[in-house]
């Protein structure tokens, strides 16, 4: 079956970075937009990047934007979220998610599969 599994949480301090990854199986990876949303407490959970299957196209919010970089790697099944200038905001549960074949999905109803999340705490 489909897994998809996120690591590098943790605790940072406010301006500091981290680097997040989410590895795929049972799945052919390089068929998939890859993107990353998050959910703080009492919060609905929101976009933060996403690159398309063919690599092309990368799309950030705005929140996130120059801060943040994601990338993948099509021979490890990988995806990226470079996290950089973190601000106490940036604090939540960070979720990798799989689109067949999309572009540029930015809600998480157009995901198709979905890792169990990673948190993030970004001390002031």
């Amino acid at each position: 079956q489909v897994q998809l599994v996120e690591s590098g949480g943790g605790l940072v301090q406010a301006g500091g970075s981290l680097r997040l990854s989410c590895a795929a199986s049972g799945l052919t990876f390089s068929r998939y937009a890859m993107g990353w949303f998050r959910q703080a407490p009492a919060k609905e959970r929101e976009f933060v990047a996403v690159k398309s299957w063919s690599g092309g196209s990368t799309y950030y919010a705005d929140s996130v934007k120059g801060r943040f970089t994601i990338s993948r790697d099509n021979a490890k099944n990988t995806v990226y979220l470079q996290m950089t200038s973190l601000k106490p905001e940036d604090t939540a549960v960070y979720y990798c998610a799989a689109d067949a074949y999309g572009r540029r999905p930015t809600t998480p109803n157009e995901y198709d599969y979905w890792g169990q999340g990673t948190q993030v705490t970004v001390s002031s």
